[in-house]
């Protein structure tokens, strides 16, 4: 048996490439853009030690690892990078997954229509809609349906160690994310071993897709409503999936995801209580918010799972 340790276990001991400093522009919270339901909830660590907060991510090109000290809101980070990444391309790589050049100061202008969200920004300042690759995103969110998130990041990361890449430094193995194809080569029992369960035939179904001629990158170009169509034609990926996807995969800020938190609490807030189709939650949502309605939607969801900041 190997004596070489998971770096997700938490005894971290790649090569050292330096510290490095990254500015954020406009003070993040870096905990709620984590503990918020985005692809990095489910595949990154966190712990914080002495004050001193450490993040740790894998991605299809590597690690990045994140440090800051711990407070709600932070203006400076430290970062470290190992596998494919120079200092250059990981900065840019945090650049553009935190949304680091987002401007918040136009986007809490524009969503700050009522009492409700104004209370969700209050309490959740800083939170940011990450930008993630569009298969990781694709994966995480299939992954996704009728699942908590506990669960949720347990399947992942069975995933990513049963088909990741492995990446050594040091007396450290870990393994990055996965390639749809090595998804797809899977079989459903291997998948359904994973943890997957009746998703199982839904994650091969979309990794084999998007091995063979299903273009993510295609969706880049379309605008969110034909990037929707074009997601839901394959089996698996539905309304709220699709709004997902676009939102964290592609940055389309007027998707707006509908699950059962934001159902309800679009109900409760904005509909006296009655019960709305997800027509009607959609249209409401692009007349209040229109372009930025997919971050007034990440505030209410957070805000609805941690009405007060912990």
């Amino acid at each position: 048996m190997s004596s070489r340790t998971h770096a997700e276990e938490g005894t971290t001991t790649l090569k050292d490439s330096g510290w490095n400093r990254i500015d954020t522009k406009f003070p993040i919270n870096v905990k709620a853009s984590l503990e918020s339901g985005q692809p990095l909830s489910f595949h990154s660590t966190y712990n914080i030690t002495n004050g001193i907060a450490r993040v740790c991510y894998v991605t299809r090109n590597g690690v990045i690892e994140l440090s800051y000290r711990e407070g709600r809101l932070q203006d400076t980070l430290f970062f470290r990078h190992h596998g494919k990444y120079t200092k250059k391309t990981a900065s840019e790589e945090i650049t553009k997954r935190f949304g680091l050049e987002d401007d918040m100061e136009d986007i809490y202008k524009k969503i700050s229509t009522d009492k409700h969200i104004k209370k969700a920004i209050d309490s959740h300042y800083g939170l940011r809609v990450t930008h993630n690759d569009p298969w990781e995103t694709t994966l995480c969110f299939v992954i996704s349906q009728f699942n908590n998130i506990k669960r949720i990041k347990g399947i992942v990361r069975n995933l990513i160690n049963s088909y990741g890449m492995e990446l050594e430094s040091g007396n450290t193995l870990t393994h990055i994310f996965p390639e749809p194809e090595a998804i797809a080569d899977a079989s459903i029992g291997d998948l359904v071993k994973a943890g997957t369960g009746f998703r199982a035939k839904y994650i091969k179904n979309v990794a084999t897709a998007v091995s063979n001629n299903f273009d993510l990158d295609k969706i880049h170009g379309m605008d969110y409503q034909e990037g929707k169509e074009y997601l839901m034609e394959m089996e698996g990926i539905g309304d709220k999936v699709a709004d997902c996807i676009l939102l964290m995969g592609y940055k389309k800020l007027n998707a707006f995801p509908i699950d059962v938190w934001i159902k309800r609490s679009m109900e409760d807030l904005y509909m006296k209580n009655r019960k709305a189709n997800i027509s009607e939650i959609h249209s409401l949502a692009d007349e209040k918010w229109g372009g930025y309605a997919g971050y007034a939607q990440q505030y209410l969801f957070h805000h609805a799972r941690n009405p007060v900041y912990q």
